[in-house]
C-alpha cells in the first residue's frame, strides 16, 4: 500500500511517521520519505495505517 502524506518537510517528519507505522500490528514498513510511505499490510489494516499517520500529525491519503 502506498500512502501520500501531506505536511512532511524533513527527516524528523520521516522518522516520526516511520515510528508511528512500525507500531501498527501487521504492518511492515518498506519505505518512508518526505511526502509518502510504502507499507506491506493486509487491506483490512488500511484504516489503522491511515490513523497512525494522522496521530503522528500528518494528513494521509491512499495512493496507487
Amino acid at each position: 500500500m502506498k500512502v501520500a502524506i501531506e505536511g512532511m518537510h524533513c527527516q524528523a517528519c520521516v522518522q516520526r511517521v516511520r515510528k508511528a507505522l512500525e507500531k501498527v500490528d501487521g504492518v511492515s514498513v518498506a519505505q518512508v520519505e518526505v511526502g509518502s510511505a510504502v507499507v506491506a499490510a493486509d487491506p483490512a489494516r488500511e484504516a489503522a495505517v491511515l490513523d497512525a499517520v494522522r496521530k503522528a500529525g500528518y494528513e494521509p491519503r491512499k495512493s496507487e
